[in-house]
């Protein structure tokens, strides 16, 4: 049995990985176009590798996917998290759960995580070919021939693993390629866009805020909403309304507009919408998921009341980060400087409603930042349980290259290593 796996990202050797513990005796070739392996692994997480999640309940697992879950619940429950976390504990890297229960190695170093493979491959049949372009890719009656750049003869192997990504961080070689690839075997590619993106928006006055981070915050999308329009959206979604977009979490300002955990899933689940300024996105912020209106209402109305000599800035700052209290008094047309006392009960009002539901205008994604593809090979073509193409029998796919994609936290990684880990096994069957 000789199986190549195109693209030696996560899925790829992992992929490698369980097709030699599966059969120790198959020839498995990792082809990659890049000098090292994981050159998008280890610049995940900031170099530290969120590797997976600390999440344990596969239904809320798959619910981080906005894209491809139901696909992915066979091989989920085949290789969780849980089992991911003991596979790499289990070949000497200690892990850890941080409070956001993103999971990565105690040292901090992604480096760990890939030499976990590099030492199965120097002691395994696996033959790692880097520096390698793959050109073509041939079904033959026998099995395929793999065309590669400067090289006269095609490789010929029984089966064919395609791992080669998407084509978010190009300067990692996810350029795309494995699309012509697959369809050059038959498959259909969905439409394609940027996902896990910070935005850019219409409002300047971010960059006066540039770098205040939020630690939690509930923004939305209502989709028809008037991007003309710069008054607040109600922070609860109206009743009848499902095509909400919502998400929460941490978010920071930036120089053109937001950035963060928060922002990267709202921007995955927004991901074909179009953004212009001419056609922005509007997006509504909630500084207080867990209050009430009513109650943010009264909480600024005591602060107001019991310093009235104190300028309005100040007073909210005592309620919200201080660098963000003149902005919100400004966003509710209100003056940060003047004193507290001449705050009326509807000014109040206006402010505690700017708090529960500040109007950003996004414009734009920020473009080569984004962490993945979202849309990729068509799943209806593909078995989910065994990753095995339904169109080109000896085909199996795994990761990015498939119409997958989940928010930041791991979950992307994770996705890789368990579809990759069923690829692999099932290609040795």
């Amino acid at each position: 049995m000789k199986i190549a796996i195109i693209g030696g990202g996560a899925a790829g050797i992992m992929a490698a990985a369980a097709a030699y513990e599966t059969d120790p005796s198959a020839e498995i070739l990792i082809l990659e176009r890049n000098d090292i392996l994981g050159k998008k692994v280890l610049i995940s997480g900031g170099g530290r590798c969120n590797l997976t999640t600390g999440l344990r309940d596969i239904r809320t697992v798959l619910s981080r996917y906005p894209r491809g879950n139901k696909f992915l619940t066979k091989a989920m429950h085949k290789f969780p998290p849980e089992a991911v976390y003991a596979w790499f504990e289990d070949h000497g890297v200690p892990l850890k759960v941080e409070k956001d229960l993103r999971v990565f190695p105690v040292s901090n170093e992604g480096q760990d995580v890939m030499d976990v493979f590099k030492n199965i491959f120097k002691t395994a049949g696996v033959r790692v070919m880097l520096k390698k372009q793959v050109t073509q890719v041939q079904k033959n009656k026998d099995g395929f021939a793999i065309s590669l750049k400067n090289q006269d003869s095609p490789l010929l192997v029984d089966k064919v693993i395609l791992t080669t990504g998407g084509q978010a961080y190009r300067q990692t070689g996810s350029t795309g390629d494995g699309y012509a690839f697959a369809q050059s075997l038959g498959h259909s590619i969905t439409s394609l866009a940027p996902s896990l993106s910070a935005l850019f928006t219409q409002e300047k006055w971010v960059a006066d805020l540039a770098g205040v981070s939020v630690e939690k915050a509930v923004l939305f999308v209502i989709p028809g909403a008037d991007p003309g329009s710069h008054s607040q959206i109600p922070a609860r979604a109206p009743l009848g309304r499902d095509d909400i977009k919502r998400v929460e979490g941490p978010f920071i300002f930036t120089h053109k507009g937001i950035s963060g955990p928060a922002v990267f899933a709202l921007s995955s689940l927004v991901a074909f919408e179009s953004l212009s300024p001419e056609k922005p996105l509007t997006i509504s912020i909630d500084f207080f998921p867990d209050r009430k209106l009513a109650d943010v209402l009264d909480s600024i109305w005591f602060h107001v009341t019991k310093y009235p000599k104190k300028s309005l800035g100040n007073v909210i700052g005592a309620l919200v980060l201080k660098s963000l209290a003149p902005r919100l008094c400004l966003s509710a047309g209100l003056n940060p400087d003047s004193i507290a006392a001449d705050c009326s009960k509807k000014n109040a009002e206006r402010l505690a409603q700017t708090m529960k539901g500040l109007v950003l205008h996004a414009v734009a994604r920020a473009a080569g930042e984004e962490f993945v593809t979202a849309g990729g090979v068509d799943l209806k073509e593909v078995d989910p349980s065994t990753m095995q193409s339904k169109i080109c029998p000896g085909l199996f796919l795994a990761g990015e290259i498939l119409d997958i994609d989940g928010f930041t936290g791991g979950f992307n990684l994770q996705s890789a290593w368990a579809t990759g880990r069923l690829a692999g096994e099932s290609a040795i069957v």
